[in-house]
């Protein structure tokens, strides 16, 4: 069991940059696979970016609409994951989650047991 606590959203101009951090606790934080998800109002909550349990070599997986701009690492001694986010654009804007996960990567919501809380983003243009 793992509880997953996001910080660092909030109003930020389009083209401008935020730095999400996801806390992990209450459990081994290098067992689990992390992915940020984003949910915007009247939409379902979609896929952003999954790390590896390292975060080191292995590829990371990123959502189409944020390669290039996002970038996901984490710091397992400071059980943390970050969400390095460029170039926003108001299509950005949603509350962020990170979610955890044992076995491997996935796009797929229900397939993460371990939620954060979320934190809201909003690129204004």
């Amino acid at each position: 069991q793992v509880q997953l606590v996001e910080s660092g959203g909030g109003l930020v101009q389009a083209g401008g940059s935020l730095r999400l951090s996801c806390v992990a606790s209450g459990g081994t934080f290098s067992r689990y696979y992390m992915g940020w998800f984003r949910q915007a109002p009247g939409k379902e909550r979609e896929f952003v970016v999954t790390i590896s349990r390292s975060g080191g070599l292995d590829y990371d997986d990123y959502a189409d609409s944020v390669k290039g701009r996002f970038t996901i690492s984490r710091d397992n001694a400071k059980n943390t994951v970050y969400l390095h986010m460029n170039s926003l654009k108001p299509e950005d804007t949603a509350v962020y989650y990170c979610a955890a996960r044992v076995y491997g990567r996935s796009r797929y919501p229900h397939e993460y047991p371990y939620w954060g809380q979320g934190t809201q983003v909003t690129v204004s243009s």
